[in-house]
């Protein structure tokens, strides 16, 4: 999972991290915010009809070199690679989406990462209510504030563990995973089905989202919506107006 191209530094720089890099839970912490702030969630190549690809190289070469962002396989991806680099454990987990109204295959790939004796949750690839920081699993039942959102982890009936958000008032189950261990190819299916199935929302319209240190910047089709310090705004955007929006608020710039 750690491609020639990958270069540790170049990275770094990508995603604005500054400061020493070391095995530890506060490097964890700021090296997902960083990410986060700086790489967008974004679906753009689907709905131009281009492959995503999952050859980590490729992801680098977008992600890093080309600025651009990616959903979950690829930025968690990436983020996998530089845990790797660093010489953090992690495992890939396949997490099934829960807010659907009808039960929905474990398409989404996220992480559980070792530092410090802990394991932990870590997600960059969720969309609009992702989590923010890493979710310590021995934290069980129990409302974790993070900025200004609150998610919570319980366990399921099937022994799944299960991430829910706070979304206005109410607690909305996100996914469930278990521990067992993927390899990074048995994404494919789920990669294939997310990038070209007309009922996946990601070929459907523009889902981009990227955090800010007290909020989040989300465009989701002709909506535009700001949340800083738990305050929304939303705005309907026009197709004329999208690729202003995509450059100022998302760093996204297409020539």
């Amino acid at each position: 999972m750690l491609p020639e191209n990958f270069k540790l530094a170049d990275y770094l720089q990508r995603i604005a991290y500054s400061g020493e890099v070391k095995a530890d839970y506060a490097t964890l912490k700021q090296l997902m915010a960083c990410q986060l702030q700086n790489v967008p969630f974004e679906n753009l190549d689907v709905l131009a009809g281009k492959p995503i690809s999952l050859d980590p190289q490729t992801i680098v070469e977008k992600i890093v070199y080309r600025r651009r962002g990616g959903y979950c396989y690829e930025v968690n991806g990436l983020f996998a690679m530089a845990l790797g680099s660093i010489g953090f454990p992690y495992r890939i987990v396949a997490c099934r989406p829960l807010f659907y109204p009808v039960r929905r295959p474990r398409t989404h790939a996220a992480l559980v990462v070792t530092a410090e004796g802990q394991d932990y949750l870590v997600d960059l690839g969720f969309g609009s209510y992702g989590i923010r920081q890493p979710m310590n699993l021995a934290v069980l039942d129990t409302p974790v504030q993070q900025d200004y959102d609150r998610y919570q982890l319980t366990i399921a009936a099937d022994g799944d563990y299960v991430l829910s958000a706070l979304v206005e008032g109410e607690w909305i189950k996100q996914h469930g995973f278990n521990l067992t261990p993927m390899e990074w190819l048995d994404f494919m299916p789920a990669n294939w089905f997310n990038s070209t199935h007309p009922d996946a929302v990601f070929t459907q319209k523009p889902l981009i989202l990227l955090f800010t240190p007290t909020g989040k910047r989300v465009l989701f089709g002709d909506s535009f919506k700001q949340t800083e310090q738990g305050k929304t705004t939303v705005q309907s955007v026009s197709p004329e107006q999208q690729a202003d929006i995509l450059a100022e608020y998302f760093h996204l710039k297409f020539s």
